[in-house]
This record gives structure tokens, C-alpha cells and sequence, in this order.
């Protein structure tokens, strides 16, 4: 390079200084983490938006603060010259091969190089791993501790997150780095929701993500479960549902086309608009046969004319919407332990009080468990079974409400069914109609997408029925027309 004018000394003469030198090395290595960071995602099978944070959140701006030493350097070493009129630097001696103490400095310095940069390599290859695991996803990020407690403990607790929320494809791979961006700048800014909102709308369409696994096309049959519930009164009666869920398919070449997942038949298209930001609101539907033909089906009242850019294709998740970050109903998950023998059920009114302390208000996790054990050693004083009870209590808390975050089942609707959450009665109400009345879409019956096999209590769960019992239900007879999560909230124990 040519001197500059009125100097004998070139630019690079600049740099031949400690900070320039030191400010090269961090540049150098910010680079190459930069670059290894970007090769990897580029090569995953699943981007992850937090690699995005370390590129070019950590990566860049770490080569960015090199080059920015190597100038304040060339900048001091400029004026150092400058003010002592010399036209050559003094400091470094030239670097030559001839001499003994350059060859070894530089010797030194090409070590040091050579180690920081397997380092990095080493380091870069880590970081990337570590940002797309599950840990870091749900425990480093703090404000995701509910939703990484209960993915730990959901059926998908073996899946990694950026399998689901980003999956494969250079359009989500951008998304998922923008998102990574925003998510970054709303917790230094402490800007977040309180609870985080579910990304109803937002969510990759289920073909592209879940049907890597569970395709559409495969055949389920009817599957059989049974309903655990116990009373509200002294005795926790007893009382189960079972039955036969007819969850069907598909696929014709191995079974009759229909129950529950004829909403995913490959040959029939439903579409709908959700008036709220949870689709709890449903008041529009239009469904596309084999044939072609489509029919319109609304609310009463609703006669807007949907905006093209708010109807959505109905897929899995609108009814799996909670696939790996289900927060139990308080009275949900007391009869799942009074079942499993960990709340001691002959304990007078045990399922009415641990309901009423879950669904108390704390002010932190702290408090929660605190009251909780002692609003139960005041109910049963001096009873060495309630140890075990306000351990079980504690643990349904601990796994499914975070005061600090606003979180439990109230913030997070869950579509499957229809006892706490409108569920399926979001479009099967018998509200729905054609414009001329002659259509509806089908009410739900008790007998409709599952057939009660048995219910009751004792003896009554032997009285099988294959043509399916009419509904009984536990607490007297009811308007058949009353939807059950018009009473049933979850927290109170009917």
C-alpha cells in the first residue's frame, strides 16, 4: 500500500500496535464463530430461533468490537507518530524472519491464534447445541418456566422444541430468526405478557410440523378411556365415565372413514373465522366436500362478510391445542390423585379443600405451598395421612401454577373436548345454520363422538351398554341443552 500524502508510512504501519493487534484477534475470532454458527443452522434439519440471538446478538458484535479496538488503535498510533514527527514507527520493530526475537514473538502469536480458534470452533459447535435444546428453550429463558415444567411433563417431553414451533423450510427458518430477535428485546426491555399468549394464529400448519409424525391418513378405530372422578361431599364418592371414543379416520383401505377425525379427512376441507385472539369465538364456518361444493354455516347474529385474510384452515391444532403444554384444571388433576392413591380419598371432604387451596390467589410459588400446607393441617389436625396429601397437593401446584407469570389453566384454553373449555361446542352448539335454516352443523350429543360403555359408581360400572347409556350426570338431572363448561370451570369440584 502507498504511503499517505505527506507520510512515509503506510496504513498498515497503523496497525503494527498491541490494541490493533489484540482488536484483529477478537475480530478474526468473531468472525469465524459468526460463520460456524451459520453453517450449522444453515446444514440442521429444524432452525431454532436462538441460534439468530447468538449470531447476531453475541457472534457479530463480538467481531464488530475487534475492529472497532483495531481502530482506536490505528488511531493512537497515529497520533503517537504524528506527534513525534516520526516517519517510521518505532513500536513493533519490524517483524522479520532474520530476526531471533520476531520469529519467536510471531511463533507465540500464531499459537495463540491457532488455540483460540479451535476454541471457538469447539465453543461455537457447543453453543449451537446448547441453544437448541430444550433446556435452554425452557429453563435459561426464565419466562419460560411454566410451559418447560409442563412440556417436561407432556407425552412430547422427548421432542425438541424447534421440531414443533419452527420445523424444516427456509420461510419459518427467517420467522423463527425475527421472532428469536423480538422474544430477545422484550425481555431486556421486561416488555413480555403476563402470561406469554398461545400462538394460536401464529402456529406453522400442523401437516408441516406434527404429521412428521402422526399423519392424517392413519386409522385410529374407536379407543376406549375411562373419566376418574370423585364428588365434592364428605365421602369423595366415587364416580367414573367410561368410554368409547370414536376417533375413526381417514384412510378407507383400513377402515370407515369418520368419527372425530373426519374433520382431517384428506377429502374435506372446513374453514372458519375466530372473532377472539384464543378462537374460544367461532361464529362462521364453511366446509368443502369431496365433490367441491361448499356450504356456509353461521351464528346467529353474525352477518359480517369474513375478511379472506381471517379465515383459516382448520388442522390439528385446533383441537390438539395443547400438545406439549398442558396446564391441568385444579379439580382435573385432584382426581387424578386421588385415582393413583396419592391423596388419601378417605379423608372427609379432601378433594373439595385441595381444590379450594389451588385455586386460592398467592402472590408466589412461596406463599402458595406455604398456605397450602397449612390450610390442610388446620383441616385435619393431627392426622399423620395429610402429610402425604399436602405433598401431592404441592406437586399439582408447583406443575401447574406460576403466579409470577399469570400462568395456569385459566390463561390457556384447552380445546380437546369440552368439560372446562367450549371445546368442541365452538362450532357444535346447534347455533350454526345456513342462510335459508335448512343446514346446521350437528349438535353434540353425549352419544355423538363417543359412546358411554358404563358410568356411575360400584356395581353400575359392570352394567355394560355397546349402543351406549344415556348421560347420568353426578350431581342430578340437568337442562339437556346446558353445556358442561357453562358450569364446570375447573376449579370448583360439582
Amino acid at each position: 500500500m502507498k504511503p499517505e500524502s505527506g507520510t512515509d508510512y503506510s496504513r498498515w504501519d497503523l496497525l503494527r500496535n498491541w490494541w490493533s493487534i489484540i482488536g484483529l484477534v477478537i475480530a478474526v475470532l468473531g468472525i469465524f464463530a459468526f460463520l460456524l454458527l451459520f453453517i450449522y443452522d444453515s446444514m440442521a434439519r429444524f432452525s431454532n430461533p436462538y441460534v439468530g440471538v447468538a449470531l447476531y446478538f453475541f457472534a457479530f458484535p463480538f467481531a464488530v468490537f475487534g475492529l472497532f479496538i483495531t481502530g482506536v488503535g490505528a488511531i493512537i498510533e497515529h497520533r503517537r507518530m504524528a506527534a513525534a514527527k516520526q516517519r517510521e514507527p518505532a513500536k513493533p520493530v519490524p517483524a522479520t524472519l532474520s530476526r531471533l526475537r520476531s520469529r519467536h514473538i510471531q511463533e507465540i502469536l500464531f499459537t495463540v491464534v491457532v488455540i483460540l480458534l479451535g476454541v471457538t470452533a469447539v465453543g461455537s459447535y457447543h453453543t449451537y447445541h446448547f441453544v437448541e435444546s430444550p433446556q435452554f428453550c425452557g429453563a435459561t429463558c426464565h419466562v419460560m418456566e411454566p410451559e418447560n415444567t409442563t412440556y417436561q411433563h407432556s407425552p412430547h417431553a422427548h421432542v425438541g422444541c424447534t421440531e414443533c414451533h419452527v420445523g424444516p423450510g427456509v420461510t419459518w427458518f427467517m420467522k423463527a430468526k425475527i421472532n428469536g430477535m423480538h422474544q430477545l428485546v422484550a425481555m431486556v426491555r421486561n416488555t413480555y405478557s403476563r402470561p406469554i399468549p398461545p400462538p394460536a394464529k401464529h402456529m406453522r400448519p400442523a401437516r408441516e410440523t406434527c404429521e412428521q409424525c402422526h399423519w392424517s391418513k392413519k386409522f385410529y378405530g374407536n379407543m376406549e378411556k375411562v373419566y376418574e372422578h370423585y364428588l365434592a361431599d364428605e365421602k369423595n364418592t366415587h364416580y367414573a365415565v367410561r368410554l368409547s371414543l370414536k376417533v375413526g379416520g381417514s384412510d378407507p383401505t383400513h377402515g370407515p372413514v369418520g368419527g372425530i377425525h373426519w374433520h382431517m379427512n384428506v377429502a374435506n376441507k372446513i374453514e372458519f373465522v375466530a372473532t377472539d385472539k384464543e378462537q374460544q369465538v367461532i361464529p362462521w364456518i364453511r366446509m368443502t366436500d369431496a365433490k367441491g361444493v361448499q356450504t356456509e354455516f353461521r351464528a346467529a347474529g353474525y352477518k359480517d362478510t369474513p375478511n379472506p385474510a381471517d379465515i383459516q384452515t382448520m388442522d390439528c391444532m385446533d383441537c390438539h391445542n395443547r400438545p406439549a403444554h398442558n396446564f391441568a384444571a385444579p379439580d382435573t388433576a385432584v382426581d387424578l390423585a386421588m385415582s393413583l392413591g396419592k391423596i388419601d380419598r378417605s379423608l372427609p371432604s379432601i378433594g373439595k379443600h385441595a381444590v379450594a387451596l389451588l385455586t386460592g390467589k398467592y402472590a408466589s410459588k412461596k406463599e402458595a405451598l406455604d398456605k397450602i400446607a397449612a390450610g390442610l393441617k388446620q383441616q385435619y389436625p393431627n392426622e399423620p395421612r395429610i402429610q402425604p396429601a399436602i405433598a401431592a397437593v404441592q406437586e399439582i401446584y408447583s406443575r401447574n401454577f406460576f403466579p409470577a407469570m399469570k400462568a395456569s389453566w385459566k390463561a390457556y384454553p384447552d380445546n380437546i373436548g369440552h368439560k372446562d373449555w367450549a371445546g368442541c361446542f365452538r362450532c357444535h352448539d346447534g347455533q350454526h345454520a345456513t342462510a335459508d335454516g335448512k343446514q346446521k352443523v350437528k349438535a353434540s350429543d353425549c352419544n355423538a363422538c363417543h359412546l358411554i360403555l358404563a358410568q356411575g359408581t360400584g356395581a353400575e360400572l359392570n352394567q355394560l351398554n355397546a349402543a351406549g347409556h344415556a348421560f347420568k350426570h353426578p350431581g342430578g338431572d340437568l337442562d339437556p341443552s346446558t353445556k358442561c363448561n357453562e358450569c364446570h370451570s375447573g376449579g370448583a369440584a360439582p
